[in-house]
């Protein structure tokens, strides 16, 4: 082959085109870093400890929670009914939730609080730690006692107040995953002065009612006249008890960590299950228990797991369908909760409150610049003061004071500037905020066009069918066609 021949005027590219790059500014990589954040990372639960708490006059609260590596910003906005929040302090530790967000003004990220859990250690903790090690080291909570659960329990015996959220929780469960199960209640109070004796006697009481035996008179517990009736009941087997209540504070919860109720449980010749509180709770009953449910429902759903399990089996036609139906519900809560944090991402109301933070911020610094000035003419109007002690008044008290009558002029000078510097400002803010808005999008000539059936918004062409009805939103008014 013939080699392509070159002329001797082809030198190549002599200006090579200069290697393009994206410049962004600091708020575009804020804001990129703010939607990140709220995508990938999004609600969480977090844990700390409370420090430099300040509430502004406008309701919202500002506060940093750290631990022993790290600090991370909060702020709890006033329209948010969150429990406690009066009871928030420096020292105290908390479980928050919230939303992982920057707050574009500063350039830090924060966490604006959804929920807040109170959490302590005092003397009842104290208490609790030397309890549970009493009780290890007599081996209460050791492994091999652990009995297991029978597979199919026919009758079980309940330990909890007849008028809590437990029970209906644990019915509920029952009725709906196990009908045939027998429940012989045992009702006492869970929280309380004297609980912890009610909830020992109920199951002392239902291991005696299991053996048919009756109470003996020289250890009376006080229970309440439902109690007292499963004595002259007809024996009937037992398979197991469960001992539950529903979630509060450790104070709530202390009837459970009492040592007359572990002893009960560990004496107790029935297999026992506790289910106190939430999941993240704790109690000695649930250490001496032969097994620990986190919640009421989760109890009710392990003592029916094997009837639960068989029917399944016996039925696998329904299980597959509910499967199938339980997975496409997955799938539309996954889509329902992108729609969700997109909503979340585009909503006007993180623009407002990253406004509102601003504003308490600049009024924070407002508030300063006149602490300090009114600080600065204080000290300077003692310094006059001195030297017009020393001095002869006469020419040189006219020269102050018209001096002083220049500096608060100055003064409010300087303080109407800076105020209204900071109004123009938040109207401008307030401008663009409102600039923002879907209706600003139809009044510059755009439209939204729907489904009129379904309201639903149609954003491709190819997804309207002839004949279809629609409807077309304006900027006042709608129109109504059908598509051809």
């Amino acid at each position: 082959m013939s080699r392509t021949s070159k002329s001797q005027w082809d030198f190549g590219e002599l200006f090579p085109t200069e290697q393009t790059r994206r410049v962004l500014s600091v708020s575009e990589l804020t804001e990129q870093v703010r939607r990140l954040l709220e995508k990938e990372v999004g609600q969480v639960w977090v844990e700390g400890e409370i420090t430099n708490l300040r509430a502004q006059a406008s309701g919202h609260i500002y506060f940093t929670l750290k631990d022993a590596g790290a600090q991370l910003s909060c702020v709890l906005f006033s329209r948010e009914h969150v429990a406690h929040r009066e009871l928030l302090a420096d020292g105290q530790k908390a479980l928050l939730q919230g939303d992982v967000t920057v707050y574009e003004t500063r350039g830090q990220y924060q966490l604006i609080v959804r929920s807040v859990e109170l959490q302590g250690v005092g003397a009842l903790q104290i208490a609790f730690e030397k309890l549970k090690q009493k009780l290890a080291a007599e081996g209460l909570f050791a492994t091999e006692r652990k009995r297991p659960l029978p597979r199919y329990p026919r009758r079980i015996g309940l330990v909890t107040s007849p008028t809590g959220a437990a029970i209906r929780d644990v019915l509920h469960v029952i009725q709906r995953r196990d009908p045939s199960l027998e429940i012989i209640l045992a009702p006492c109070r869970v929280q309380g002065e004297g609980a912890a004796q009610e909830i020992a006697g109920a199951i002392r009481l239902l291991n005696e009612f299991n053996v048919g035996g009756s109470r003996r008179e020289e250890a009376p517990i006080k229970l309440g006249k439902e109690s007292q009736s499963l004595l002259t009941s007809a024996a009937a087997r037992l398979d197991l008890i469960l001992v539950t209540r529903g979630g509060g504070s450790l104070e709530d919860l202390w009837a459970f960590n009492e040592e007359v109720v572990a002893r009960a449980i560990f004496e107790s010749a029935l297999p026992v299950v506790s289910a106190v509180g939430h999941e993240i709770d704790f109690t000695i009953s649930d250490f001496v228990a032969d097994v620990r449910a986190a919640t009421p429902s989760a109890a009710a759903e392990i003592i029916t797991e094997g009837v639960f399990a068989s029917r399944e089996f016996v039925a696998e036609a329904a299980a597959r369908m509910h499967l199938l139906a339980l997975q496409r519900l997955g799938r539309g809560a996954e889509f329902l909760d992108g729609l969700a944090a997109r909503l979340r991402r585009v909503h006007p109301r993180g623009r407002v409150n990253e406004a509102l933070q601003r504003l308490d911020d600049l009024q924070s610094g407002l508030l300063w610049c006149a602490r300090q000035g009114a600080r600065e003419r204080v000290v300077a109007w003692h310094n006059l003061a001195g030297r017009l002690v020393r001095m002869n008044p006469g020419q040189v008290v006219r020269q102050r004071r018209e001096s002083f009558r220049v500096v608060a002029r100055q003064l409010r000078e300087s303080s109407h500037r800076h105020l209204r510097d900071h109004a123009a400002r938040f109207r401008t803010l307030t401008a663009r905020l409102r600039l923002l808005g879907p209706e600003q999008v139809l009044a510059r000539g755009y439209s939204i066009t729907m489904d009129a059936a379904s309201g639903k918004v149609l954003q491709e062409a190819s997804v309207v069918k002839r004949g279809q009805r629609l409807r077309t939103r304006l900027k006042t008014g709608e129109v109504q066609s059908v598509a051809q």
